[in-house]
């Protein structure tokens, strides 16, 4: 009997914490508002870090990038350098669906990009693929980019695996 009121805890608590997710919406009358082809346009510079679960820093990278957009469709080339010297490339096509609403793709994107901008705020969701120790991991990204004024954007990005934490990645951007 005390296991069965165990699970009904467990579920009532999973209920309220999901509950308290920040929601897009929430940010709708912030300010500057944010628009995807109007700070990813040009040449940009970022750095950031990878985090386990425990929030230990795993990598500590620099990123390139030049974004051009034509109409309602944007590409983001995005190259990356490592702290250990690797190096890496992601390519993303943007499209802008709707006010206030874009998906996009990458070669490492397995799940489409699904997103929306509110205030400063951008939430999109996607799964990466990501090479760790020669096999490909599939993990579920819960991204949020906050626009700070505009020539600089702070990116917090989620990782998740069977749905749990594994990481998080956390990323400056700037206008050049």
């Amino acid at each position: 009997m005390a296991r069965k009121y165990n699970w009904v805890f467990v579920l009532l608590a999973a209920l309220i914490f999901s509950s308290c997710a920040t929601k897009i919406t929430s940010y709708q009358e912030t300010e500057p508002g944010m628009a995807l082809e109007e700070f990813f346009d040009g040449e940009l510079f970022a750095y950031g870090i990878v985090q386990n679960r425990f929030g230990k820093v795993q990598k500590r990278f620099t990123v390139e990038m030049i974004a051009n957009w034509e109409g309602s469709i944007g590409i983001l080339e995005e190259d990356f350098y490592y702290a250990d010297g690797s190096t890496d490339r992601r390519v993303w096509r943007l499209v802008k669906e709707a006010q206030n609403r874009y998906t996009g793709t990458a070669a490492d994107v397995t799940v489409d990009a699904i997103g929306q901008t509110s205030g400063f705020a951008f939430q999109w969701g996607y799964v990466l693929d990501v090479p760790i120790d020669g096999k490909i991991w599939k993990f579920k990204l819960n991204d949020w980019m906050y626009l700070v004024d505009e020539k600089r954007l702070i990116n917090r990005a989620e990782m998740k695996k069977f749905g749990f934490v594994v990481g998080e990645i956390t990323l400056v951007i700037e206008k050049k």
